[in-house]
């Protein structure tokens, strides 16, 4: 096992080693649907009432505007839609949702189809740490999906979900 003996920041290559499912969360904006992608959504941050997390960069535009809409969607990627991952991911706003399936609900959240989950949230809480804010998000609505697999990041690379034995 190698050891870290200082108190260097982490390279972000070693976060890569731990695999996370992928999330789009995502908003109607001035200009239509607007949205990221994160690697750092977890489930079950509480369970009454329900609620997840996930986290952004402090001087992420995106979470900007988003931090402020009246609803959330969040939409965890199925095992499918690695191009759908990097398409939301684009540096070009207008491009991120071009002819992308998603429904908008009343309140302005938009989730994206085919997903294995999609969760309508409000902002509970944020807390700052170190270059991040580690967003606390409540759950006010799910659909499951329970035909698609999600998607996995892993070593800088996406990943389906395999059953053992």
């Amino acid at each position: 096992m190698n050891r870290t003996t200082s108190l260097d920041p982490v390279e972000r290559s070693a976060f890569a080693a731990f695999p996370s499912g992928v999330a789009a969360l995502a908003a109607t904006g001035v200009d239509g649907p607007d949205g990221m992608v994160v690697s750092s959504f977890t489930v079950g941050a509480s369970f009454d009432p329900p609620m997840v997390t996930f986290s952004a960069r402090q001087d992420s535009a995106t979470w900007a505007r988003l931090r402020t809409a009246p609803r959330l969607g969040v939409s965890v990627l199925a095992a499918d839609q690695g191009l759908l991952c990097r398409q939301l991911s684009s540096r070009t706003r207008a491009a991120r949702f071009a002819d992308v399936d998603h429904v908008v609900t009343d309140d302005g959240a938009v989730l994206v189809s085919g997903t294995p989950l999609r969760l309508e949230c409000v902002v509970h809480r944020e807390v700052p740490v170190g270059d991040h804010v580690v967003v606390i998000l409540q759950v006010l609505g799910a659909r499951v999906d329970d035909t698609a697999a999600p998607l996995v990041y892993h070593g800088t690379a996406f990943h389906s979900l395999q059953p053992i034995g």
